[in-house]
């Protein structure tokens, strides 16, 4: 399978939006699992979002690439069945295209450059207007029509003269008439077309003809061709009549002169099947040009094609929730879910493997899989999978982590002959760094948003070793809260600001009646939108049940 074939029909194992260690690491570690133990359904590690400097410290640490962007997985031309249609020369004739045309059943043909690249089209209807309009002697001239295509479309041979390279010059001539009518109406360069009359053919050449075509397979005679040659006149021998090669030689026009060139519409691979279908509906074209990533030609696509519609396969690693996961879900067929986290809203068409394993970490569900299955667990996987746990259970300090998760974690370290505790603080240094960043990057490191009953909120979090990026990062995302609440249409975000070393979360704030649901769930005292949470580290088990049991809390008192 070429690496584009593997791009498009590859099994894409991704995390969720805004992704964190766990999501990016589970993302490899499982597609390097699943291609072993299947490699006739390869998957490939993908993310929806970007990388934060903790992920990006982890692979720059075990030289591992980032998986490929995909903030949308909605069904793309590449996905549908485009027709392999192959690009056909300019030079072509106008005969030749029409013939393909018949053979492959289409309409449309599209003209390219050794390069694959696009310069035109040609369909039925212009290879028809051009034979139905009154015929023009001086097409072929106009046309810079090559010698070669009109031996092509008269099934001719050439018996005096080289026509590498040559171009008819002149206008198209009928020999059929006396020698004086014809010393009248032919001028140097013209094509003429005579029968195997003798001085019918010496008065052509004569008259300087650039070429004479003998009909009807009529031999020439060696004086003829001796006298042709002097002159430097092409001799072609064709077995059609003079009607029938009156009546085709147009045809040996190039299709470049014909085809359509300004405006042409064209898709690209990427192109959502939506967009495309909007467009079809709007024009009367039966076929479109699709072009590949680099803009190259690579067949047709028709609204029957689309039809055929393949929609991209998804294994989730670290979430569940529709929110959560990469737009176009909705549109895609979820395979496997690997996940530690609570059930959410994600549905899918029919039954998948669902794991779900109240752990602290993703990566540990699958460091499971690859003991149950007996895979051998590579050293640059061990490392992503260690690095994915240390970062999800703060070393070992949420109360999310379970002897599972220490278990995984320091039989990895073992294997790596890697000192755990140094390791992490570089880690958690690396993520806690916000110079150069912007309010959003930072914001978006580590952000999911969550729905209880018809309150929607978001949950950001940054992990931190020192003070001084923890106060940075404060500094930052404060006067961007509200900016962030009022785009994604949320009632309230939450930001915490979580100290490893104390085991102890600042808790920031916005939108109306957080803080009151904030004091309910903690019983914490909110000050300037402001909470201190001791032992509070864990997003997914003290941070989101709180808040939704206060939710539901406040909601009850309501009805009440």
């Amino acid at each position: 399978m070429t690496n584009q074939e593997l791009n498009t029909h590859a099994i894409k194992v991704i995390g969720h939006r805004n992704p964190d260690t766990d999501s990016i690491c589970a993302a490899i570690a499982y597609s390097r699992l699943k291609n072993k133990l299947d490699p006739e359904n390869p998957c490939k590690p993908c993310r929806a979002g970007l990388l934060n400097r903790e992920t990006e410290f982890v692979l720059d640490h075990f030289q591992v690439p980032a998986p490929e962007l995909y903030t949308d997985v909605s069904p793309q031309l590449r996905d549908v069945d485009i027709r392999p249609v192959p690009g056909v020369d300019g030079e072509m004739t106008v005969r030749r295209a029409w013939a393909n045309m018949r053979d492959q059943e289409i309409d449309t043909l599209c003209v390219v450059d050794e390069g694959r690249n696009l310069k035109g089209l040609i369909t039925v209807k212009d290879i028809a207007t051009a034979n139905m309009e009154v015929p023009d002697i001086s097409i072929l001239a106009e046309s810079r029509t090559s010698y070669q295509n009109v031996v092509d479309t008269l099934d001719g041979t050439v018996l005096v003269g080289d026509i590498e390279g040559r171009y008819v010059e002149g206008s198209i001539r009928i020999g059929s008439g006396s020698a004086e009518h014809m010393e009248r109406t032919i001028t140097k360069g013209d094509l003429v077309i005579v029968g195997n009359r003798s001085d019918s053919q010496l008065a052509a050449i004569e008259m300087d003809a650039g070429c004479i075509v003998v009909c009807s397979g009529s031999k020439v005679s060696k004086v003829i061709c001796m006298l042709a040659a002097e002159k430097g006149c092409i001799v072609i021998s064709t077995p059609n009549n003079t009607y029938v090669s009156g009546q085709m030689i147009s045809q040996a026009t190039p299709i470049r002169h014909y085809m359509v060139q300004k405006n042409l519409l064209t898709f690209n691979l990427n192109s959502s099947v939506d967009s495309v279908t909007k467009v079809m509906a709007s024009v009367r074209f039966r076929y479109f040009p699709v072009l590949d990533d680099e803009g190259r030609y690579v067949g047709v696509v028709s609204r029957r094609n689309l039809m055929n519609l393949h929609k991209k396969q998804l294994i989730l690693v670290d979430h569940n929730e529709r929110s959560q996961a990469v737009d176009g879900i909705d549109q895609a067929e979820v395979l496997e879910i690997i996940d530690h986290h609570r059930i959410g809203s994600l549905e899918t068409e029919g039954p998948v493997y669902f794991r779900n394993v109240p752990v602290g970490c993703t990566c540990t569900i699958i460091y499971q899989l690859y003991r149950e299955t007996g895979v051998e667990i590579e050293d640059t996987t061990a490392g992503l999978m260690l690095s994915a746990i240390l970062s999800d259970t703060l070393m070992f300090r949420s109360p999310t982590c379970t002897p599972a998760d220490e278990k995984a974690a320091r039989a990895l370290a073992q294997q790596l002959g890697l000192d755990l505790e140094r390791y992490a603080d570089a880690m958690f240094e690396a993520g806690g760094d916000v110079s150069g960043k912007t309010a959003e990057e930072v914001f978006n490191a580590d952000y999911k948003i969550f729905n209880s009953k018809n309150i929607r909120f978001g949950i950001g979090q940054g992990s931190y070793m020192s003070e001084k990026n923890r106060r940075a990062s404060q500094a930052l995302i404060a006067p961007y809260l509200e900016t962030a609440l009022k785009n994604q249409d949320l009632d309230f975000i939450f930001y915490m600001f979580t100290d490893v070393v104390h085991s102890t979360t600042e808790l920031m704030m916005v939108g109306r009646g957080s803080d009151v649901l904030v004091e309910k769930a903690f019983q914490a005292k909110v000050k300037n939108g402001m909470a201190i949470l001791p032992g509070v580290v864990s997003r997914k088990k003290q941070m989101v049940p709180a808040l939704i049991n206060a939710i539901k809390l406040e909601d009850l008192e309501g009805t009440n």
